[in-house]
């Protein structure tokens, strides 16, 4: 998004070197800016300001209810899939017939939820250095 400053100071730019003889579409090019972006933010006669902040947006359909999050907290905290990534949960759930939420809704929920960490039994990967692992903290 562009500042509604930024983009007072653009238009003055464009108008004039309009002013000075360019055409309008070469001094919008030089700010790369379409001709008609121009026109939109200069419609009514002074510069507008973004409204895509104060749009409306509704919540999507397919958005989880508080009960199906709720549903899904509980299945990937179950033992059996404590320590599961939910690219191997949605498929084990669907083996026995269950459909709880998409891959990528569980990710979703679980980064909200700061769930969304190393799930496996192995150890977290370590950035190594030589043959060195990293230490946490410098000594």
């Amino acid at each position: 998004m562009i500042p509604t400053s930024d983009r007072r100071q653009a238009v003055a730019l464009i108008q004039e070197a309009n002013r000075n003889g360019a055409r309008l579409a070469r001094a919008c090019e030089e700010l790369n800016l379409s001709v008609r972006t121009y026109e939109r933010w200069t419609a009514e006669g002074q510069v507008k300001e973004d409204q895509r902040p104060l749009a409306e947006r509704p919540t999507p359909k397919n958005k989880l209810t508080k009960e199906e999050r709720a549903e899904t907290l509980r299945v990937v905290s179950k033992k059996e899939f404590m320590n599961l990534p939910p690219s191997q949960i949605v498929p084990k759930l669907a083996d026995q017939a269950i459909y709880i939420a998409s891959e990528s809704s569980i990710y979703r929920v679980l980064r909200e939820e700061k769930m969304q960490n190393h799930r496996g039994r192995s150890q977290a990967p370590q950035k190594m250095v030589g043959s060195e692992p990293l230490s946490e903290s410098p000594e």
